[in-house]
């Protein structure tokens, strides 16, 4: 009968030896700073190595032999050894550094070039998933940089920590080293056997997560057909089955793990127990002496019981878990991507003179957009729309139609000044048309540019536009990012930080509580990563990002644009990037008096212009603004609008 893989590689991804084997391969190119960084830990043992030899020394010659002094100056020389442990630990950090950071960019490096690889494969299916498959990874990439960070960080302590205890208890009371060994033998035979299925149900749990993201990705890619077949109640079926096996997996983790309680009291409070028991009758044949005692119980509840219970907790949660995570990325070039909530396919999108049909309506239930009670799909059309800057000028929109269905996902792009900003603003009401009319659900817009405000059209909120100069006023970062949801909650704060990239920003300003007193302080990428979740806690149902995203990397920019291509609603992208254009349904090029609409191919193989464009985009040079597109700062794009 053939012997079972425990830990082989399932079907979304490593397994956890690919993972070690990953991770050992990483440690293994850092062996020197590895080095200096054993060094240092050895220098941060030294007060748990002396302290309980230390204390008895103070208490046998000095305070119980009357000499006070004596027993101040041996505990000063633990004071001292304390001292020297923080210098340690201070020096050590930079080694630390120079470990883990390079892990992340050789990972960062590996999940980029297998995402390329597989763009650029010749396959059908080439690419489909790559913007999703670079944003899932790279945040496993950090995860995996902050697992490893943490574990250095904390297991070589535990492990000196322990090691240095039981050396001076062999040391100061030979006799009662047995009474330590022998339980703590015991629990660490327990806590190995533990390991496997505590690897397993981690890794059960992280799978049956996996499977809930690929389930719900599908359903709301297809959810036209789902709604079109009335497979609804299916399909709520099936999403059940997954969140019920995940809450499985869940519990038996949790049982698992409660098993490491008995592992912490027979290695660390078992040996505690029994060395109480029997110091009273060793201390009366003259085995041991007062001091000798209290030294050994020192060594046992200030070091090596906690060390225990922390090595158990760390080993049987982050480590098991950086193993499933590096597993993953080890194996990113053999498993397809699981797909994530993405926005429509070209071939779904709606065809721009297409009334709102009810089938195609789209919306997340999670999301933080109020629901449609019109009873009509949400929809922006543009009914043979003609705007210029004044009665005599040159009309920089003519004669323009289209829908933008909610669910939805357009990029416009066009030479710069030929008018995508333009259109942005009328999109958003900002602008009255000169012709046509510009009509959310059948309601066209009132003249909000003068008015402020929107007559008889549905009530503010229901669009938001993020210009290129990203508006952050004086106040606290919860202040900023809430300003449009004033109710937001924490949960909802966490997690639109985390889609659109600015989890690291928050984190560096000091959390939603540290206050901005000049927001000119910050760079422009971090203004507009604010304005990005900001607007993403917003209730619009529509987003117009204008330029929004021209300061930030490319890689951050694909996942604020995927965080709101998943959130609900539309999303209507003023790109200045080949990518942005690439990641939407529809393309609408703004070629002067003929503003084409379609896909990046129909646009490569009907317009020259786009071919161009294209070029352009894909030849100049690294420039995070965008020279080709780069247009003037206008005083009314400074700040963002709801309407």
């Amino acid at each position: 009968m053939p012997r079972r893989r425990r830990h082989s590689a399932g079907p979304y991804g490593g397994g956890l030896r690919a993972g070690q084997a990953l991770l050992v391969g990483l440690l293994r190119e850092r062996r020197e700073p590895l080095v200096h960084v054993l060094g240092w830990s050895v220098a941060e043992g030294i007060p748990a190595l002396l302290s309980g030899a230390l204390l008895a020394a103070a208490l046998d010659r000095g305070f119980l032999a009357g000499r006070l002094g004596v027993g101040f100056v041996l505990l000063g020389v633990l004071a001292l050894a304390m001292l020297i442990r923080a210098a340690a630990t201070y020096a050590m950090f930079p080694h630390l550094a120079a470990v883990v950071e390079p892990i992340r960019d050789t990972l960062v490096r590996r999940v980029v070039s297998e995402a390329v690889l597989d763009a650029t494969s010749g396959r059908p299916d080439a690419g489909r998933h790559a913007e999703a498959a670079v944003a899932r990874l790279t945040e496993q990439v950090e995860s995996c940089r902050n697992l490893t960070a943490s574990l250095l960080r904390t297991l070589r302590q535990l492990g000196v920590t322990i090691v240095a205890a039981l050396l001076g208890l062999a040391v100061l009371a030979p006799l009662l080293l047995p009474l330590v060994l022998i339980p703590l033998g015991l629990a660490a035979w327990l806590f190995v056997r533990l390991l496997p299925p505590l690897a397993r149900r981690r890794r059960a749990l992280v799978l049956a997560d996996e499977e809930i993201a690929a389930r719900t990705g599908r359903t709301v890619a297809g959810l036209r057909d789902v709604v079109a077949c009335g497979a609804q109640d299916r399909v709520v079926a099936e999403l059940g089955t997954a969140v019920d096996a995940q809450a499985r997996a869940a519990k038996l983790l949790a049982r698992a793990s409660s098993v490491r309680l008995l592992v912490v009291a027979l290695g660390g409070q078992l040996p505690l127990l029994a060395v109480l028991i029997t110091a009273p009758w060793l201390v009366r044949r003259g085995t041991l002496s007062t001091g000798e005692v209290a030294g050994a119980a020192l060594y046992l509840a200030q070091h090596l019981e906690p060390a225990v219970r922390a090595a158990t907790a760390t080993v049987g949660g982050w480590f098991l878990e950086l193993l499933v995570v590096a597993g993953r990325l080890a194996r990113t070039g053999t498993a397809d991507p699981a797909p994530v909530p993405a926005a429509r396919t070209a071939s779904d999108a709606l065809d721009p003179l297409d009334a709102c049909d009810p089938d195609v309506y789209s919306s997340t239930k999670d999301t933080p957009n109020p629901p449609n009670t019109s009873g009509a799909p949400p929809c922006l059309v543009l009914d043979r729309v003609t705007f210029g800057y004044g009665p005599f000028a040159e009309p920089v929109v003519r004669d323009l139609s289209m829908t933008i269905a909610s669910g939805s996902h357009l990029a416009v792009v066009g030479p710069s000044g030929i008018g995508k900003s333009t259109l942005a603003a009328l999109l958003a009401g900002l602008l009255p048309p000169d012709q046509g009319t510009v009509s959310l659900t059948g309601i066209p817009f009132a003249d909000t540019a003068l008015t402020g405000r929107l007559g008889t059209a549905p009530p503010r909120g229901t669009v938001a536009v993020v210009p290129q100069e990203a508006y952050v006023f004086a106040g606290s970062v919860h202040e900023n990012l809430g300003y449009l949801d004033p109710d937001v909650t924490r949960a909802a704060l966490d997690r639109a930080v985390r889609l659109v990239g600015a989890a690291e920003l928050v984190a560096r300003l000091g959390g939603y509580d540290a206050h901005i007193a000049d927001p000119g302080a910050l760079s422009a990428g971090e203004r507009q990563l604010i304005a990005l979740a900001r607007t993403y806690l917003s209730p619009a149902r529509f987003v117009v990002l204008d330029e929004a995203t021209c300061h930030l990397d490319p890689p951050t920019e694909a996942l604020a644009e995927a965080a709101f291509a998943t959130r609900g609603g539309a999303l209507v992208v003023i790109a200045h990037r080949i990518d942005s254009a690439r990641r939407a349904d529809r393309i609408l090029l703004m070629d002067g008096n003929r503003p084409i609409l379609g896909t990046h191919l129909e646009l490569l193989a009907e317009s020259p212009l786009y071919r161009d464009l294209v070029g352009a985009w894909e030849h100049r040079p690294s420039d995070p603004v965008g020279w080709f597109e780069r247009k003037p700062a206008r005083a009314d794009a400074d700040t963002q609008d709801l309407v």
